[in-house]
């Protein structure tokens, strides 16, 4: 089970600040995709070359032109990169097609996904590396999280790693690895801490015994 910080809110220096002070406890870093709309994809790139050891999710949210997208955001040096499960089947598997040529892997994010558990089905067959469950800002705000949604999609998937995103606190995270997810997300649940360095600690460890 791998801990993904997730920054969103942050322009590259001071998404640098942030993993600075929590890499010792992480092993992937997602650069969100306000940054990324913002910076650009040179923030991937930088934040690459200035933290080589973490690998890097270029949260892209791809909803068309899949295979360019990724091509693009593997020439910036992501590890990993996001399509919407959404998505038509042709640009998930254009993603799939391009990730693997470029030795990359792609995660599909199942926000607004209605019927979760048949899309899930769905995209293991098309050979996504990571499913992931995201209850974005604007439900988090009314009190929704994805726990639930962990549970139904370890109950479909056969093939794909599973990923949930979504509100994860220090409180909340033994919830969730219970149900045993292969990447757990968490934005605001470090970066948004005073004690950013002993959040990720605990949570790291948290997850070492789950």
């Amino acid at each position: 089970m791998k801990l993904q910080l997730a920054l969103d809110l942050v322009n590259i220096p001071e998404a640098k600040e942030v993993i600075k002070e929590v890499e010792a406890s992480i092993d992937i870093v997602e650069i969100g995709t306000p940054i990324i709309k913002i910076e650009g994809l040179k923030a991937v790139q930088e934040i690459k070359e200035a933290f080589p050891k973490l690998q890097v999710l270029a949260d892209l949210k791809t909803m068309d032109a899949a295979a360019y997208e990724v091509q693009k955001a593997s020439e910036a040096k992501a590890d990993i990169v996001t399509i919407l499960g959404v998505a038509e089947d042709e640009s998930i598997k254009g993603a799939v097609e391009e990730a693997k040529k470029q030795g990359k892997e792609v995660l599909v994010d199942l926000i607004a996904v209605k019927d979760i558990a048949k899309r899930a089905k769905e995209l293991d067959l098309l050979g996504v590396d990571y499913i992931c469950v995201h209850t974005g800002y604007d439900l988090q705000a009314v009190g929704k999280n994805s726990f639930e949604d962990l549970q139904t999609i370890k109950d479909v998937v056969k093939h794909a790693k599973t990923a949930i995103a979504g509100g994860i606190k220090l409180d909340t995270l033994p919830e969730v690895v219970k149900v045993q997810p292969d990447l757990v997300i968490v934005g605001g649940g470090i970066a948004g801490q005073e004690d950013k360095k002993g959040v990720a600690a605990k949570m790291k460890e948290i997850i070492k015994q789950g």
